[in-house]
C-alpha cells in the first residue's frame, strides 16, 4: 500500500463524538514517549500530521485520520506516565476503554513498545487486558535504531517469553526505525491485507470492559 492522501479528521473527548464507523480502523496506542506520534508520521509520509513532543502524555483525545479516503488511523491517549493529575488520567483511561470495548469498526490496535528497554508491567498488562477482550492485536516495537541488532534480537525475544507466560501465542509484531526508515512497509502491508475483512457495522455494541 501506498499512502497518498492522509488528512486530519477530528479530535474527540469522548465516544460519543467519535466519526461514524463506516470505514476499517486501525489504532496506535504505546506507554508515554514510546514515539508513537513520530511513527505516525512516518507510515503517512507526513511530518506534522500527529503533533510531536518531548512532555509525556500529550495526547489527551483520540485523534482520527483519514488514509486515502478508505481507512481510518487512529491515535490513541498513551497509558502510564504522564505528568497530570490522577483524576484526568483515570478519566482518559475509561474514556479509552469504552472506545475499545464499543468501536465496531476497529480492526487492530497496533500496541507501540520501546525496544530499548526490558519488557515493562505496564505494557504486558494493558495486552493482557485487551486481549483477554478478543480485541485484534499487533505489537510494533519502536526505537529499533538505538540499539544493536544483537540487543534487538535479545529484547524482542525476553518480550516475547514474558508474553507467553500468559498468553498461548504472541500477536503477530513489528520492528520500526523512523530513523532507519523500517517497518513502513511491512505495517501498511498488513493493514491493506486486514482491511479486506470488513464489514460495515450495523450499529450494534461489540463488548463492554
Amino acid at each position: 500500500m501506498k499512502v497518498k492522501t492522509a488528512t486530519f479528521v477530528k479530535s474527540s473527548g469522548t465516544v460519543e463524538q467519535l466519526p461514524e464507523a463506516d470505514l476499517p480502523e486501525f489504532a496506535f496506542i504505546g506507554r508515554s514517549n514510546v514515539g508513537k506520534s513520530s511513527l505516525i508520521n512516518f507510515l503517512v509520509n507526513k511530518k506534522e500530521l500527529a503533533h510531536t513532543s518531548g512532555s509525556p502524555g500529550k495526547t489527551q483525545t483520540i485523534n482520527h485520520f483519514l488514509i486515502n479516503k478508505t481507512w481510518y488511523l487512529v491515535d490513541l491517549p498513551g497509558y502510564g506516565f504522564a505528568k497530570v493529575a490522577q483524576s484526568m488520567r483515570a478519566e482518559w483511561e475509561k474514556t479509552l476503554y469504552k472506545y475499545l470495548g464499543k468501536r465496531e469498526n476497529l480492526l487492530t490496535v497496533f500496541v507501540l513498545v520501546d525496544v530499548r528497554i526490558e519488557p515493562q508491567k505496564k505494557d504486558l498488562a494493558f495486552l493482557k487486558t485487551i486481549g483477554e477482550h478478543g480485541l485484534a492485536i499487533a505489537i510494533a516495537f519502536t526505537k529499533a535504531d538505538k540499539i544493536s541488532k544483537e540487543q534487538l534480537n535479545n529484547n524482542i525475544e525476553a518480550f516475547r517469553q514474558a508474553m507467553l507466560e500468559d498468553w498461548e501465542e504472541t500477536p503477530p509484531f513489528f520492528v520500526t526505525s523512523v530513523v532507519e526508515e523500517k517497518g513502513k512497509e511491512e505495517l501498511l502491508k498488513y493493514i491493506a491485507e486486514t482491511s479486506t475483512i470488513f464489514i460495515k457495522p450495523k450499529g450494534k455494541e461489540k463488548m463492554n470492559f
